[in-house]
């Protein structure tokens, strides 16, 4: 039913907007906002004898000559005013958002250029949405799952797959440094905090496919962060229930050294006390990070970037009883512990990037950076489980407790293992602008050294009813009780592996980009190739092959001179994931250091319908793709654990439709509706096609903000998400071919409530208390609203009576209540 809720409701939403107008007259419109991202209503636009004036929400909307440059000039009665240069086409509609500062010196004139991420396919990503967004885990990821193409099944992590695609298929950087992640975390809860603070970011941009050849080899997506340079002091804290953060932003008088710096604390034992296993469980999750500016003249500037985080894990089942069956046979699982685990993840991260403007055409860029991690993971937990029958009759004393047990059965799962590895990377970019204004060229040439020790010591033991489990991999006959067993006596899993590693990469790309005309309408080509050498070698493994990749890849995008203000986007190109170590480490923890890069060719078509609604600016995306895979190193996906077989021998494909409507939906906020449907599926050693563990079919998602009319000062952010259940229901080590159960379907839905104290600051008399605060808000929220039972994995249970393989739901967090308090000054 609350599927059925949640589809009908987002049915009525669409539907309530469904005719929209469109004005055929050249004009500039937009959203005039203060440095808090308040509405700043009464600012004069004008254009010498035209003129128009904001309303409450901050929109404005001015008719312009086209074909000529024209001078906007923005004035408010308190604020430093802004000149704006811009230059349009006949017909053509500008979105132009103006932020007015009352303190600080403002430019000039700013000059506008084409919207040049609309062109190449980038999604943009507010900071502010980033950092009102109800979610369990707080940050830039929690808002990426709610765009089409993009699905995760844990509130817990951080981590996300993308049309296909798997977790390790991502890139993401940090003003052009590419950031890593822990290898040895298995499961959402472990991963405390994401790499990016989100108070210090500016700007995030974000590709699902098809993305230009200036970046990085992996096969899916694209997320590119900058973090924003301090213009003058401030300070921001975050407190609730789950942690807090402090980040503070420095200037040197002379304005050329500038600081942020930010500590974070992040505690789960609030979501992970909500869930059917009972624990003792005390995570630290801890970080710092600091960014440092220098701006010696127009010519350099340099930056630093640093980060260390430091997060311990430690955890101890208790008792479990999970609920399953029917309604005429329900059963249940109870299941009592013993022992613990003890986890660690170290890492410290440190980036120089320098950057000389040779004149206003030509610029080079120098960019090193270092990534050491130190992770172990340590566990002995031993679990006895009773498989047994649910009193079902209402009055009973014993209702829903386990009456009659079926199956019983002892579990002991251990581990030591230990992982330190060491990325160094060393890069120079230069990008350069022809004379014609029309001719664009980037390139740049980067070597990576990756060192890695790991320590793989892991088995599990089975017991049921006084049977030992033999693995899957074993097929000895065992007729017990009636006759005695004599093979050997081994554990279900075993992993023993010790590797010494080093990767050398040479990587480098070259692109051209050229824009003009065909007739009135614009078109953009750009086209560019990647290269990327490695050889993989270590103690006691054989030296791998030198192996070398070339990816082309094109872009074209054309806006028609139509009265809608339409782009047209073709996109297609070669994609090489040269492995990373992870890809290279079997399932038996051996490495095989010739495993090939594999291979996708990516073909994206998308159109972007930018239009006004209602006197606001909307915009419409919608993509259709198809992606080819070759060399494919096929894996099992447990939580968030990928273990690959290390070969390349599978072939695979991905094709789907996104759809994405945002927009003002409510004024003055931005708000979105998207949807997605994909299929993937993977062909291994020619026996058919079957799903890949992520082939996630179905997606919804909307990201809403509101505010009360009558209490201004109240604002609502909702965050809904609904996935069709994954392929991931199968036992540990099962053939892919013989297990294609699926997971039930993924719904969740985020809600916060945020009261904030310094709305309308401006009407405050000088002196009062609130205006010392830039934002001060109170915050409440509610994770997993309307509570619903979503499961990651199954845990397998044997009965060795009835001989049957039951599979029982791990579920997730159930509804949690969190208060925040944050400040800004």
């Amino acid at each position: 039913m609350k599927t059925k809720f949640l589809i009908f409701s987002l049915f009525i939403i669409l539907n309530s907007f469904s005719v929209f107008s469109q004005n055929a007259t050249a004009k500039v419109a937009g959203i005039v906002l203060d440095e808090n991202n308040k509405p700043v209503e009464n600012v004069n636009v004008s254009y010498q004898s035209k003129s128009s004036i904001t309303d409450k929400n901050g929109f404005y909307e001015i008719s312009v000559p086209a074909n000529q440059k024209v001078i906007l000039i923005f004035t408010h009665v308190s604020l430093k005013s802004i000149t704006a240069s811009i230059q349009l086409k006949t017909n053509e509609e500008f979105e132009f958002n103006v932020m007015m500062n009352d303190k600080s010196d403002q430019l000039n004139e700013v000059i506008i250029t084409n919207d040049k991420r609309r062109v190449e396919g980038i999604t943009i990503i507010s900071p502010e949405s980033i950092r009102l967004n109800p979610s369990a885990n707080a940050g830039i990821e929690s808002v990426l799952k709610s765009l089409p193409g993009v699905n995760s099944n844990s509130e817990l992590s951080t981590q996300y797959a993308v049309r296909g695609g798997n977790y390790d298929e991502n890139l993401v950087y940090v003003n052009e440094i590419e950031v890593y992640r822990p290898f040895l975390i298995r499961s959402g809860q472990q991963e405390g905090l994401s790499f990016t603070n989100t108070e210090m970011v500016q700007n995030v941009d974000f590709s699902a496919g098809g993305f230009q050849a200036k970046y990085g080899d992996k096969m899916s997506s694209v997320l590119d962060i900058t973090y924003r340079t301090p213009k003058k002091f401030a300070l921001a804290a975050e407190a609730s229930f789950l942690g807090g953060s402090l980040t503070a932003d420095f200037i040197s008088k002379n304005k050329k050294w500038s600081n942020i710096i930010g500590i974070r604390y992040r505690d789960n034992s609030l979501l992970v006390n909500s869930q059917e296993t009972q624990t003792n469980f005390r995570p630290t999750f801890i970080d710092v990070q600091s960014i440092v500016n220098f701006k010696p003249n127009e010519k350099w500037s340099f930056s630093f970037l640093g980060n260390a985080s430091k997060n311990k894990y430690n955890y101890q089942p208790l008792t479990r009883q999970t609920n399953f069956g029917t309604i005429d046979e329900p059963i249940a699982l109870q299941v009592f512990y013993e022992g613990q685990e003890n986890d660690q993840y170290q890492t410290l991260f440190g980036a120089f990037k320098t950057v000389y403007e040779l004149d206003k055409n030509n610029a080079f860029k120098f960019i090193s950076s270092i990534y050491h991690t130190q992770e172990q993971e340590y566990f002995d937990i031993y679990a006895q489980y009773f498989l047994g029958e649910v009193d079902t009759n209402i009055g009973s004393e014993t209702l829903g407790e386990v009456t009659f047990n079926r199956g019983i059965g002892t579990q002991l799962n251990h581990a030591r293992n230990d992982l330190d590895a060491l990325i160094v990377n060393a890069e120079v970019k230069g990008s350069h602008v022809l004379s014609n204004k029309k001719h664009f060229i980037d390139w740049g040439i980067k070597y990576t050294r990756e060192n890695f020790r790991d320590r793989v010591v892991e088995w599990e033991v089975i017991d049921s009813a006084g049977f030992s489990i033999n693995p899957p991999i074993i097929d000895i006959p065992n007729d017990q009780p009636y006759n005695p067993y004599t093979g050997p006596l081994v554990p279900y899993q075993n992993i023993r592996a010790t590797n010494f590693v080093d990767i050398n990469r040479i990587s480098g790309y070259a692109q051209w980009s050229f824009k003009d005309q065909i007739g009135s309408a614009d078109y953009t080509l750009n086209f560019g190739v990647r290269a990327h050498n490695w050889q993989v070698t270590g103690k006691n493994i054989a030296d791998g092959k030198n192996q070398t990749v070339f990816s082309p890849r094109a872009q074209f995008s054309l806006k028609p001179d139509w009265k809608k203000n339409m782009l047209f986007r073709l996109s297609l190109g070669y994609y090489y994931q040269p492995p990373f170590y992870r890809e290279l480490r079997d399932s038996l923890g051996m490495v095989r250091p010739n495993v090939k890069a594999q291979k996708s060719i990516h073909y994206v078509l998308s159109n972007d319908f930018k239009f006004q609604m209602y006197n606001r600016p909307f915009k419409l995306v919608t993509e259709a793709y198809y992606k080819s895979m070759t060399d494919v190193n096929t894996y099992t996906l447990e939580n968030v654990r990928i273990r690959y077989r290390a070969d390349n021998d599978a072939v695979a494909y991905a094709y789907g439709l996104d759809m994405r409507l945002n927009g003002e939906f409510v004024p003055g906020t931005e708000s979105w509706l998207s949807f997605g449907y994909m299929r993937t599926e993977e062909n291994l050693n020619d026996k058919g096609y079957i799903a890949r563990p992520t082939d996630q079919r179905l997606k919804f998602g909307v990201l809403f903000q509101d505010y009360m009319p009558n209490l201004p000062n109240m604002k609502l952010y909702l965050n809904l998400v609904y996935n069709t259940g994954l392929p991931g229901g199968s036992p540990s080590y099962a053939n892919p071919y013989d297990y294609q159960l699926r997971l039930r379907d993924y719904r969740r839905a985020d809600v916060g409530f945020s009261y904030v104290l310094t709305e309308r600051n401006n009407e405050r008399p000088d002196g009062h208390w609130l205006k010392k605060f830039k934002d001060l808000s109170v915050g409440f929220e509610i994770f997993n609203l309307f509570n619903n039972q979503n499961a990651i994995t199954n845990t397998w249970v044997r009965d060795v009576y009835t001989k049957n393989q039951y599979g029982i739901p791990n579920y997730m967090t159930t509804r949690v209540f969190n208060i925040k308090l944050s400040a800004r000054l």
